[in-house]
């Protein structure tokens, strides 16, 4: 009977997250599936049904954009796991000067990504750039980075890889320290090498940190906008527009409703793909 009070009573501290929770996520959520099968304005709205829906899949750049927020979200997804994860064990090693490293690293992500945007597409200008000019040095005509249909979006992926990397490996550099050194001394004891023991002892047990990273990357990627903004507008043409960009264009020519059915889309879109992918990575963790 005690244990049954205190249960209850500890469930009455959810009640201010509850309603928080309530109030700026489920209630905008069921509002914005009723707008989104209407065509409104800031002062009227008229129901069409699935219309919106029917316009925004009729879009010859929402392929382009579908395509383009995949490819963003797989390789910015995995550049920041792989890369991230080699800078976590560098950075937990001996060498002296790993702290410096370590704030060096983490500073893009202090940035605002617009000034990151920006920046980057300074040093990318075809002519007058950084990156282009340090080629030139050596005798390479540097190539059109944002300007160039086949290499735009990659370049936008670089940028957004060299500011996102930092969190990540923040976050394995977390759980590399959480592993038990007794385990590396046991296994050094049987004769393993270096090799040998990341492969059996840091990638299972740094799994969680791998998922965390995998999952936080890979929505982020499927939402990302301002970096891409910034950059290059979504051009040219429809190189680098994802959906979230196709979105926004939508919403600043007027079409609002067209653009709250988008949202709708990209949620459905981000649910899944992100809750299988988060179950599958979380069936295969391993507890320390």
């Amino acid at each position: 009977m005690i244990n049954t009070k205190y249960r209850i009573y500890n469930r009455w501290f959810l009640a201010p997250l509850l309603v928080i929770y309530t109030v700026l996520f489920i209630v905008p959520t069921i509002i914005s599936f009723y707008f989104s099968l209407t065509v409104w304005t800031l002062t009227d709205f008229r129901f069409v049904g699935l219309y919106n829906y029917k316009t925004f899949f009729s879009e010859y750049s929402l392929r382009i954009g579908i395509k383009n927020t995949l490819i963003y979200a797989v390789l910015t997804c995995g550049l920041k796991a792989v890369l991230a994860l080699g800078l976590a064990i560098l950075l937990i090693s001996g060498i002296r000067t790993k702290y410096i490293i370590r704030s060096i690293v983490f500073f893009p992500n202090l940035v605002s990504t617009i000034a990151v945007g920006l920046t980057f597409s300074a040093l990318m200008h075809p002519t007058k750039g950084l990156f282009n000019m340090i080629l030139s040095r050596f005798g390479i005509i540097g190539p059109d980075w944002l300007g160039n249909v086949s290499i735009a979006l990659f370049s936008v992926i670089a940028t957004d890889v060299w500011k996102g990397v930092g969190v990540a490996t923040v976050i394995y550099i977390a759980g590399l320290q959480a592993i038990p050194d007794t385990y590396y001394e046991a296994a050094s004891i049987d004769g393993a090498n270096g090799f040998q023991r990341f492969r059996h002892i840091t990638l299972p047990l740094v799994r969680s940190s791998i998922n965390t990273v995998i999952i936080l990357a890979f929505i982020g990627g499927i939402r990302t906008f301002d970096l891409i903004w910034s950059m290059t507008k979504g051009g040219p043409g429809f190189a680098t527009d994802t959906l979230a960009s196709i979105i926004y264009k939508q919403y600043a020519y007027g079409f609002f409703g067209l653009s709250t059915a988008g949202n709708v889309v990209m949620l459905f879109l981000i649910a899944f793909i992100a809750f299988p992918l988060y179950k599958f990575l979380i069936s295969r963790e391993i507890d320390i």
